[in-house]
């Protein structure tokens, strides 16, 4: 393909990201402008600024009013995470997964989760506790509160087939989330559900869904000692 055949914006986009990469351009340096690359690839104004605002948005580029297109000089690094439905995880690792609910009951929201969950005053949750097994060794304790109102089909599932991670997961789509990651130590209840000495070191995830402006669920999930979380970039 020579340069006057990439004339889609996809196709420039993908020239303007070898000349970054290949450092052509190099971080900082101005570049030329829409329409002298409009020029160079035979096409429309408006394609090479289709492409440029593309690459603004993973903010490879700044791009000022007047000023023109810069190569940025420290680009962020992200990395993509997703929600891991468990029964796969254990999978994965060559082992047999089971769950078990421990408890379930509707009750009001705590209010530690009052500035995650923005429900009506009284409204109630559905909370649960489970513990999920790879091999039958406990792997993840997990407490969740569910806003029933957003999927009020949760209410007549009894989760003897499907863990409640995975179900909601299936089932309740999300616009956006948090997640946050830290080390606790084991109290009385996760020593007994791990088997582990009071105090032990453990890995816990806790994360809150929503679509919209609806909260849907907040989870903590607790692994068991020795866990290591892995992720690409």
């Amino acid at each position: 393909m020579t340069l006057r055949e990439a004339n889609s914006w996809t196709q420039i986009r993908e020239e303007l990201l070898r000349r970054i990469h290949d450092r052509t351009w190099k971080p900082g340096d101005l570049i030329p402008g829409e329409a002298e690359l409009a020029e160079e690839f035979g096409c429309a104004r408006t394609t090479v600024n289709r492409a440029l605002r593309d690459l603004a948005e993973t903010g490879l580029v700044t791009r000022r009013r007047k000023a023109g297109t810069r190569i940025a000089v420290n680009p962020p690094h992200k990395a993509t995470l997703t929600i891991p439905i468990v029964r796969e995880e254990v999978e994965a690792r060559g082992a047999t997964y089971r769950h078990a609910v421990l408890e379930r009951d509707m009750r009001k929201l705590p209010p530690h989760l009052g500035g995650a969950f923005h429900l009506p005053d009284g409204a109630d949750v559905l909370f649960m506790r489970s513990m999920h097994y790879a091999d039958d060794q406990p792997f993840i304790y997990e407490e969740r509160y569910t806003n029933i109102a957003a999927v009020p089909e949760m209410a007549e599932t009894d989760f003897k087939d499907i863990s409640a991670n995975e179900w909601l997961v299936q089932t309740a789509p999300y616009t956006g989330g948090d997640m946050v990651f830290f080390a606790a130590n084991a109290d009385e209840t996760l020593s007994a559900h791990f088997g582990a000495p009071v105090g032990t070191a453990l890995f816990v995830v806790e994360r809150t869904t929503w679509n919209g402006d609806e909260p849907i669920t907040h989870v903590r999930m607790t692994y068991a000692p020795g866990y290591r979380m892995r992720t690409s970039l």
